[in-house]
């Protein structure tokens, strides 16, 4: 136990979400249980992941939903393990909050210079009728941005999409390859813009759109069992398309939609919701969504890529390949995460503001501000 590694998360903590402050102390080394010398509140070492309060030891719950996220049958882990089916499905939810939470943490708040996206959606059927899924990727380093989960195929899902790639890209040059959903169009031509205030003016602030955001569409149609591709550019220029496109694919190939098709495979692969013609439904729309963030992390975080790896020289006449992950390769981790770290990563909560009240601050307030603020 390391209290220099951890954070108080009582959210009336003033100290609240701060690492190496001295405020956390060992309480109790046998029962793993720290305290906070601040709001003399004691809590466990796993307070804020999945494995808080749960009797089943961590490596039986991370073999479960590795398994799980992995493409096994449910009712076969069941079987070899002996849990009830509720238990897992449990679990397989609060995997899903985890790893949503991690994903908007570490992905969600970082500055990425995207410079090439591919987003695609997928069907996927429920005992209720059907739901679309919506997914984007980083060309470059094969990073999964995240997804959207809505019952109907329209703006609003692409909306929400939109705005989780807004959220990670820095005002750089970029392509974004999509199919021919009209939605598309307008939800990014929305997203990309910023707010410029008018200086000296009275109204509102002025939305400016991104300079060279680039919008192609990628239409494939099927006519007497030949393949027609059409590749229509919606907003601008040849010239810049084709550098972003060099620059993430490589010299060779034209703009095309075959990352993010190929991450559906993946999906596909190991939720077997997602398979075509398949007789299993998904329940529900949360534990589709909490699916989704769970093969995501471990995408992003746990897996090597081979079309990642660097080769790196060992003499004169050596050389052997580093892996990597697409976190990895994107900057967001230094190292490939376990299943279990991934887990265990607890996220900081926001740091503490005084609440607000009439008059003058006291002095004890002042005294926090000035300690934690």
């Amino acid at each position: 136990m390391n209290p220099q590694e951890t954070f108080c998360l009582n959210p009336d903590c003033p100290a609240r979400g701060q690492v190496g402050q001295g405020n956390i102390g060992v309480h109790s080394c046998e029962d793993k249980i720290y305290i906070c010398h601040v709001c003399k509140k004691r809590f466990a070492a796993t307070k804020g992941t999945i494995f808080h309060g749960l009797r089943t030891d961590a490596k039986t719950v991370v073999q479960v939903i590795t398994l799980l996220a992995y493409g096994s049958p449910l009712q076969a882990i069941v079987k070899a393990y002996g849990f009830d089916e509720r238990t897992v499905k449990r679990w397989w939810q609060r995997a899903g909050e985890q790893c949503e939470a991690v994903h908007q943490h570490v992905v969600g708040q970082s500055e990425l210079e995207l410079q090439h996206v591919q987003a695609d959606e997928l069907k996927v059927k429920i005992q209720a009728g059907t739901l679309w899924v919506a997914m984007a990727i980083m060309v470059s380093t094969r990073l999964w941005l995240g997804g959207a989960v809505s019952p109907h195929r329209d703006r609003t899902l692409i909306r929400r999409l939109a705005e989780q790639i807004r959220t990670v890209a820095r005002c750089r040059p970029l392509v974004l390859a999509v199919d021919g959903l009209s939605s598309y169009v307008s939800a990014f031509q929305t997203a990309f813009r910023s707010k410029v205030p008018r200086f000296g003016q009275r109204g509102r602030c002025t939305l400016v759109a991104w300079p060279d955001i680039a919008i192609v569409q990628v239409i494939k149609r099927r006519q007497e069992n030949q393949l027609h591709i059409e590749r229509r550019i919606v907003q601008g220029n040849q010239k810049t398309i084709e550098q972003l496109r060099q620059a993430t694919q490589g010299v060779m190939g034209v703009i095309n939609t075959a990352y993010i098709e190929r991450l559906n495979a993946t999906f596909r692969q190991r939720l077997h919701w997602l398979t075509r013609r398949t007789r299993t439904l998904a329940q529900q729309p949360d534990t589709l969504s909490a699916a989704m963030y769970i093969v995501g992390c471990i995408y992003n975080f746990c897996d090597y890529h081979q079309s990642l790896r660097l080769r790196l020289a060992v003499g004169e006449r050596s050389y052997r390949w580093v892996q990597r992950t697409p976190a990895l390769a994107a900057g967001l981790t230094d190292h490939r995460w376990s299943v279990i770290e991934l887990l265990s990563f607890k996220v900081p909560p926001p740091r503490w503001s005084p609440p607000k009240r009439r008059g003058r601050p006291s002095k004890e307030t002042l005294r926090l501000v000035e300690m934690w603020c």
